[in-house]
């Protein structure tokens, strides 16, 4: 009882604004033959079980899986957990490495990580513009070790509603963001450096 609470309010808190824009831009009800309310369940469901630690099986009520394909899943999920320890242990490091440079005064040396940091997002960008299938293809064959991720849509008609697309989408949407916030950081960081000391 209190594990299906959890459930639907981790659900709840999963956003997907993408995802519900490309369910009507991509028109995906034609393929899956669900309503997009059907579909965006489906999702939640997913992203809860890929994101969330201690949810250890996966059933989306109106996609069936292969054992192929609920392995693939697993594999995403312990990529997500991996992803989330980096995240853990680079935001604390870099948090430490900013307040150690605020307490000596030395904001400025931030810069040169800011401008040249710009630069990286900005040629992923443009390479996934450019050649988004080979990417897509490249990133599974470096990070899975098997085929799994060729899913059949007869076993796994998941695939159906979550087109490439959709995940270069996704990808542009990501980097698009990481450029603004390391925008946002280097000029915030000079005007903070600029600004008289009160």
């Amino acid at each position: 009882m209190l594990n299906q609470y959890f459930l639907h309010f981790e659900e709840s808190k999963i956003v997907t604004p993408l995802y519900a824009f490309d369910i009507d831009y991509l028109n995906i009800p034609k393929y899956v033959g669900l309503s997009k309310e059907q579909i965006l369940e489906n999702y939640r469901i997913l992203l809860t079980y890929l994101n969330i630690p201690w949810f250890l099986a996966l059933d989306m009520p109106d996609f069936p899986s292969s054992a192929s394909g609920l392995f693939h899943f697993f594999e995403v999920k312990k990529l997500f957990m991996l992803d989330y320890l980096i995240l853990i242990f680079s935001g604390m490091g870099t948090l430490w490495f900013v307040r150690h440079l605020n307490r000596r005064r030395e904001s400025w040396r931030l810069l040169p990580y800011f401008r040249q940091g710009t630069l990286i997002p900005l040629a992923i960008l443009l390479a996934l513009l450019v050649s988004f299938d080979t990417l897509f293809v490249l990133f599974h064959k470096v990070f899975f070790n098997n085929d799994a991720w060729l899913f059949n849509a007869t076993t796994d008609p998941i695939i159906l509603a979550l087109p490439a697309e959709f995940f270069m989408h996704s990808f542009l949407l990501a980097f698009g963001l990481i450029e603004v916030f390391l925008i946002l950081g280097y000029f915030t960081t000079k005007y903070r450096i600029s600004a008289p000391s009160r």
